[in-house]
């Protein structure tokens, strides 16, 4: 991931806020590199994060992707499709055109990380601007580590890029179920 952030998607509500979403739903946008991670793996990890069966609570719920593209519209639908198949359910997912982000407040940002407060702290030392840390890679890498979402061997790669202290380098080795730690 090159980057991730959440926010407000799919309404017409002009500048959303938690508190006042109008009928966007809460997502999450993410910039990749294809050359490291493809479309169709994003999907696959989409598919594998939640249960797409179950009807949505409210608008602010739904489970929705976002197309740039016709390719990306035709994957979308394409792995839906496939989805289906394989749980011999509906899904209630909707595949819909991107038109607008909203970013979230900051106290939205990075869900995970907040939990682990000396890592957060450090990152947020070295990305004193919130925009930066927002926006930061490293940032991003760190939150889905925290979460379970990456390889520990790529984060053994990466660690040391992060500009980490070696104690918050320990600590998230063993968020990230390092057996070494």
């Amino acid at each position: 991931m090159i980057r991730t952030r959440v926010g407000y998607a799919g309404g017409s509500k002009d500048n959303p806020t938690y508190y006042s979403l109008g009928d966007h739903t809460e997502t999450v946008q993410i910039d990749y590199d294809p050359t490291v991670i493809s479309y169709e793996e994003l999907l696959a990890v989409f598919w594998d994060s939640h249960n797409p069966v179950n009807p949505p609570l409210s608008v602010q719920y739904k489970s929705i992707i976002f197309y740039h593209d016709e390719e990306q519209k035709r994957l979308a639908l394409e792995s839906k499709t496939r989805r289906e198949a394989e749980l011999n359910k509906a899904i209630h997912t909707e595949v819909l055109p991107y038109s607008k982000f909203y970013l979230a407040e900051d106290y939205h940002q990075k869900y995970y990380l907040s939990g682990v407060p000396d890592i957060r702290k450090e990152l947020a030392a070295i990305y004193p601007d919130v925009s930066d840390f927002i926006d930061s890679t490293a940032v991003a890498r760190v939150n889905g580590y925290v979460v379970g979402n990456r390889d520990i061997e790529v984060l053994r790669q990466e660690i040391d890029s992060y500009g980490l202290s070696p104690s918050a380098k320990q600590r998230l080795l063993a968020l990230a179920g390092s057996e070494d730690e």
